[in-house]
């Protein structure tokens, strides 16, 4: 399952966002940060704590069941007053959950995480980017292995000088995107997908900010 991959902000910066608020009410996520261990229950329990330790009051803490749903405002609706309260909302979310609500409970709020990539488990705690959602997809000319995301460089047309032996030259224990390509291809008996010459890759194949209509 994909999930939006978050850290939390150096204590630094969160000190700074809150500075001059007072009151604070913690919100996580039960879904994407709740897996990553960055928003859950335990993580919104020691964010208030510390904060409380700092002079902050907290009104309250709660984990939403989905941050970035539509029916946000409903799931925390029993927690209205202790919200009103606040000066500010501190959410442990992915920046889509800070996004809504903001939008739906308009109370003005402050991001806890940084949202660094969509991922995927690929085993225990350890989760990769699979997509970049950069509207140019080539992922059926590459045997469904993407180069964007899976090579350091983000190459279209073919591994760097730098593989040696299958491997990443930024990182060596990475296997090189281009060889798992060229051997998917090549099980696939499709090797002359790599023969082809793409067009430099346009970083911007979506106008932005993006919209989309049915």
């Amino acid at each position: 399952m994909i999930r939006s991959i978050t850290q939390q902000k150096p204590e630094e910066e969160l000190d700074q966002l809150l500075d001059g608020l007072g009151r604070i009410f913690v919100i996580g996520c039960g879904t994407c940060t709740t897996l990553t261990q960055t928003g859950g229950a335990p993580e919104v329990e020691k964010m208030a704590q510390r904060l409380s330790e700092k002079g902050k009051i907290i009104t309250g803490h709660v984990v939403a069941p989905v941050a970035c749903d539509n029916l946000t405002r409903d799931a925390l609706a029993e927690y209205g007053d202790r919200m009103d309260q606040a000066d500010v909302l501190l959410i442990m979310t992915c920046a889509f959950g800070v996004q809504n609500i903001a939008r739906q409970l308009k109370k003005l709020v402050a991001p806890a995480l940084d949202t660094l990539f969509m991922g995927q488990e690929t085993s225990a705690g350890e989760f990769n980017e699979s997509c970049t959602q950069c509207g140019t997809c080539i992922l059926g000319e590459t045997g469904g292995i993407c180069p964007v995301t899976s090579c350091h460089k983000g190459l279209v047309n073919g591994p760097c000088g730098g593989t040696n032996d299958g491997k990443c030259e930024i990182d060596n224990n990475k296997e090189c995107a281009w060889t798992l390509i060229y051997n998917r291809l090549k099980d696939l008996n499709r090797l002359d997908a790599m023969r082809k010459l793409r067009k430099p890759r346009n970083h911007q194949g979506e106008l932005s900010p993006g919209k989309f209509k049915l």
